[in-house]
């Protein structure tokens, strides 16, 4: 299988589709959509969908179209219509012919209304917002008639044209679906289907001063597409009866059958738009692609491998049961796939030079180890040693206990892939802190253990000669509690964990890490995995993110 062919494990949608073609119900086609509105980048949530979605269409011999869902220009930018675009392909699929946008089925939409409207199922409405709400009743009574709700069809005709002309305020009036002002779901007591809203569009323009609802502009552009399957979330399964009381009203002999799937909801993650656009306007994040955040893009730039992501999407599987998911289950899938395919090299997070007073002062070796253990076709990675190198400071302690393997006074260690050293010397600076240890060393153990020289520690080290002097930001997860929303009298933004980055600005890390492209994943010995930043790396300024620890280090 190509890395661009995915399997979906058994689910109760692909039940659905199995007897479908079986029965010949779409004369054996299956046709998907993923359909964003471009009002924020994706999130890890999204990717659910997507796999959903492209993956059934793969699958099957079948399309899936990318269609953006634009009917609210106040809210959408070309910004995120770029983001998404970028994260679908990313992520490893491809949309079938051209991108489809909501906005090129308006001056249909708007017919289709007129429709209505001539048939007696839509209306114009004049109430207030305000009004209309109290109007519509609640979940244990039923809703009012508006008012306006036997306007003749003529009349609302002229209104309704007079609003797409521009002659009325924002919010004077709207075009309303006349269907059951007593119905028990709250979704088909005659619905909004168009409201005046002047915002300049980000493809129309100034065009249109009238836009469709979501709802109404949904199913017509699924049924337009002679999609087959409308796969959407849980969210909208009470929505559904609307879907089809408008194409059938409507009479399309296209008509999708909406199938409803439980949402991805991660622990220690916020996936609303609009909380993660406040993190964003607030300066709380860096911006979209913040390495922190769970859009698509901020995994992208923290180092997350597309195939661990559409793994995790197919183990969690595809339920109507909403739960959520631990997100150390998807940092564990990640490891799995970094595992395999990162080269191996060594990183000194936090610097204590060791100075190796019996090794020459002008003598360096060339040293070499496999870039990844269990992949020779990765070949060889080649460093330095020399009398002097750096090790990272929480790999010596001034008194360690008896189960303390590393390094301190008296005791010994192994360097990785070079010698045994032994510390003689702790110099300290003003403050008592420790700045430079002096060491001697074994000649005879380069790579080895001598017969009867048994050492437990092994730490890794980095030549003062060769290393690279490197900036490593230490992320972490964003929010210090599972469920940052749950709590409705607590703004969400309380709960960001203060630990979430660390800069660390005096690392160094091996030469073979200087001519990877940004966007690199490599393992830091011992420590984790770990990527060249894309934004602000570069050749002379390496710049790495932690991806994630080697284990699992949260409760």
């Amino acid at each position: 299988m190509s890395d661009t062919d995915h399997k979906l494990g058994s689910n109760f949608i692909r039940h659905i589709i199995e007897a479908d073609n079986k029965s010949g119900k779409w004369d054996g086609k299956v046709a998907t959509r993923f359909p964003p509105e471009p009002n924020g980048y994706l999130h890890v949530g999204h990717a659910k969908s997507i796999c959903l979605n492209f993956t059934l269409a793969q699958e099957n011999q079948g399309t899936c179209n990318l269609r953006f869902d634009d009917t609210n220009p106040e809210a959408e930018d070309v910004e995120y219509v770029d983001s998404i675009m970028k994260d679908v392909q990313w992520l490893g699929f491809q949309w079938h012919g051209e991108i489809k946008y909501a906005s090129d089925y308006f001056p249909a939409l708007y017919d289709y209304a007129v429709q209505l409207i001539k048939a007696g199922k839509a209306f114009v409405c004049s109430m207030s917002p305000d009004e209309m709400r109290e109007y519509r009743g609640t979940l244990t009574e039923p809703g009012k008639p508006s008012p306006f709700r036997d306007r003749t069809v003529e009349e609302n005709l002229t209104l309704f044209e007079k609003m797409k002309n521009g002659e009325f305020k924002d919010g004077e009036h709207t075009l309303r679906a006349k269907i059951d002002m007593s119905s028990p779901n709250i979704n088909m007591r005659d619905p909004v289907i168009y409201r005046i809203k002047r915002f300049h569009h980000q493809r129309t323009g100034d065009q249109w001063c009238i836009y469709p609802m979501y709802d109404y502009t949904h199913c017509i552009s699924d049924a337009l597409e002679k999609i087959t399957h409308s796969i959407c979330t849980l969210e909208f399964e009470d929505h559904r009866p609307l879907y089809d009381w408008i194409l059938d009203t409507l009479g399309f002999e296209h008509h999708p059958q909406q199938i409803e799937f439980a949402r991805l909801e991660l622990n220690y993650v916020v996936t609303s738009k609009r909380k993660l656009r406040q993190l964003v306007e607030d300066k709380e994040v860096s911006g979209w692609d913040d390495p922190r955040m769970p859009t698509i893009s901020g995994l992208r730039r923290r180092g997350y491998d597309p195939a661990a992501i559409r793994d995790f999407c197919e183990r969690i599987g595809v339920t109507k049961k909403q739960s959520t998911i631990q997100y150390s289950t998807l940092e564990d899938i990640l490891r799995e796939h970094l595992d395999q395919k990162s080269p191996r090299v060594m990183c000194v997070l936090d610097p204590i030079k060791v100075v190796i007073e019996d090794y020459p002062e002008t003598k360096t070796e060339e040293l070499s180890a496999p870039a990844h253990p269990k992949d020779e076709s990765m070949g060889q990675r080649k460093f330095q040693f020399s009398r002097e190198v750096y090790i990272d400071r929480d790999d010596f302690m001034e008194d360690p206990p008896k189960k303390f393997f590393r390094l301190g006074p008296g005791r010994e260690v192994r360097l990785r892939y070079g010698y045994i050293i032994k510390c003689n010397e702790v110099i300290k600076d003003s403050t008592g802190k420790v700045t430079e240890l002096r060491c001697t060393h074994d000649p005879d153990t380069l790579g080895k253990n001598p017969e009867g020289r048994k050492v437990k520690g092994v730490i890794h080290w980095v030549s003062a000669t060769d290393s690279l002097p490197c900036e490593v930001r230490m992320y972490d997860r964003l929010f210090s509690v599972e469920n940052p929303s749950s709590d409705k009298e607590k703004d969400f933004r309380e709960f960001l964990s203060p630990d979430s980055l660390s800069i660390l600005k005096t690392a160094r890390v091996e030469p073979s890490a200087a001519s990877a492209e940004a966007g690199s994943v490599f393992q830091f010995e011992r420590k984790g995995y770990f990527c060249l930043d894309l934004k602000d790396s570069k050749p002379g300024n390496l710049v790495f993110n932690r991806t994630v620890s080697l284990r699992d280090g949260w409760k």
